[in-house]
């Protein structure tokens, strides 16, 4: 095919299905030349030059924005050969370089609208809100209704293409976003679409190393739901790092009466210091005490099971908990005392008693 005879431009953006109404003559003009192109070979058996070569796969990438089927514009190509005796080595070049270029505009297509949706998640877990509706109807989202945002710790190189494509696969591309925000692979779907959280854990667990961890926020209507619901899901990470937890999957719905505690900083470091600082004085330190009545709150005030958490005698649990009450004045079989009590142990996980003080 001759530079100068180029095939003629066609409408940009990759559709994606098949096309039913292709333009009059639209194969014809991206081959136009082409039938030309193999009788001069066939009669002076030069090979197409790297410029023709080039011009095919214009004319590949131009068929495949145009929404051309790539098995009729192959069957052109071929046809054209029909009745042209030793044109077969040139043909094949030919509809090899055909392809090369519908394929090529096939995957940058793909590769922009991967970048677009990417910069979506970025732009809506940031709560910019520049065409965020008009934008987010583009990937079939419905931002009015409810979102619930998980996300998860331990992100390895490659993990988040494989599991968007599997979350994707499973429960189409409309209903799911992944991206990577701070280090974290995050997952947006629809609060109704309560099995795209459980398998968006089941892939984490899959393929993260030990130590990944997610954490999950409450569904939140609308864009600034969505990105409440993101800050509920990291902080729900941070939380239980602080807390010492060792569950893998972390609610925010479960851990709330935690932020209510941190957001007046003063009044629960004046607890924990007026509560726990005796407990400095005893011998082998606080964490041991400390460590006895998270235990005995796990337990809901039963010692024996307490002590089976510890891996201590009933009897011991005992003693920790007068040698608490004798430093303290504070008794966890008291209920108004106990809830002092257990909020101050949770105030110092919180704030890394007494490492930080």
């Amino acid at each position: 095919m001759p530079p100068t005879d180029p095939p003629p431009a066609a409408p940009t953006g990759l559709p994606t299905g098949l096309p039913t109404g292709l333009p009059t003559g639209l194969l014809d003009g991206l081959l136009d030349g082409h039938r030309r192109r193999l009788a001069e070979h066939a009669a002076t058996g030069r090979a197409f030059d790297r410029r023709a070569l080039d011009a095919y796969r214009a004319a590949g990438s131009q068929a495949a924005r145009a929404g051309v089927p790539l098995r009729l514009l192959v069957d052109r190509a071929l046809a054209a050969g029909e009745g042209v005796p030793g044109v077969l080595p040139a043909l094949r070049r030919a509809v090899s370089a055909l392809m090369e270029g519908y394929e090529q505009a096939q995957l940058t297509a793909i590769r922009e609208e991967e970048s677009a949706r990417r910069e979506f998640v970025d732009d809506l877990l940031q709560g910019r809100a520049e065409r965020l509706a008009e934008r987010a109807e583009h990937f079939g989202l419905r931002l009015a209704e409810s979102y619930v945002v998980a996300v998860a710790r331990g992100l390895r190189d490659g993990d988040q293409d494989r599991i968007e494509r599997d979350l994707i696969a499973r429960f189409g591309s409309h209903n799911v976003l992944v991206s990577v925000r701070d280090g974290l692979l995050v997952c947006v779907a629809p609060a109704t679409l309560a099995a795209a959280v459980g398998e968006f854990v089941h892939h984490v667990r899959n393929r993260f190393p030990p130590g990944w961890r997610v954490g999950v926020g409450r569904p939140k209507r609308g864009p600034g739901g969505v990105v409440t619901s993101y800050r509920e899901a990291a902080q729900a990470l941070e939380l239980a790092d602080g807390l010492g937890l060792t569950a893998d999957v972390v609610k925010a719905a479960d851990l709330l009466v935690f932020p209510v505690l941190l957001r007046d900083r003063g009044a629960i470091e004046d607890l924990v210091t007026s509560v726990l600082d005796p407990l400095l004085d005893a011998r082998g330190g606080p964490e041991p005490l400390l460590e006895t009545l998270e235990a005995v709150f796990a337990s809901h005030g039963n010692q024996t099971a307490a002590a089976r958490r510890l891996r201590v005698s009933p009897r011991a649990v005992t003693y920790r908990l007068e040698r608490i009450r004798r430093l303290t004045g504070f008794s966890p079989d008291d209920p108004t005392q106990r809830f002092t009590l257990e909020t101050a142990v949770l105030g110092a996980r919180l704030l890394n008693w007494p490492a930080a003080f």
